[in-house]
């Protein structure tokens, strides 16, 4: 739905992830083996206003994420057995965080919106059993425009920016 061709899978189990060491260094080898210049992340932390997206998965990744961008991925101390891999230090220049309670940036969605919710059934273990998942996605969409001023009718993703210069 997305054109993407590869997808690594670290196989932790729904429900048990915690931002372990474990974890940071997978996350770390990643963004050394694919080097890359933004990240998308889940929000480390809790979102009052929409608890559905606080799942503590996506809190743990999130909070493994950040500390794998800094200070772990650009520093030649972390992981040195990494070195051994050839999977040199890479500095992320920017993070994007989604589901954060004080978003920044926002990006009008409303052209694609159909290939995200294909994309979200795409992943069916988390989403077949939910009739109104699309609904739901686009509400919150159509508030998250209202709130950053997009005319009636338009769906947005909100993000907040990290610089990690």
């Amino acid at each position: 739905a997305l054109g993407v061709t590869n997808i690594e899978f670290l196989n932790y189990r729904d429900g048990w992830l915690e931002p372990t060491i474990e974890l940071r260094k997978k996350i770390v080898r990643e963004i050394r083996r694919v080097r890359p210049q933004r990240m998308l992340i889940q929000s480390p932390e809790r979102n009052w206003d929409r608890l559905f997206s606080s799942h503590p998965d996506h809190m743990a990744a999130g909070e493994a994420a950040i500390q794998a961008v800094y200070p772990d991925a650009r520093n030649a101390f972390a992981f040195q057995d990494l070195l051994e891999e050839g999977l040199e230090p890479w500095r992320v220049l920017e993070v994007w965080v989604m589901s954060h309670n004080a978003p920044d940036h926002h990006i009008d969605i409303t052209d694609t919106f159909d290939r995200k919710i294909a994309a979200l059934h795409a992943h069916v273990s988390q989403t077949s059993h939910n009739s109104e998942m699309p609904a739901m996605v686009r509400a919150w969409g159509e508030r998250n425009a209202a709130a950053v001023g997009l005319p009636e009718g338009r769906i947005a993703e909100v993000f907040r920016i990290v610089d990690t210069k």
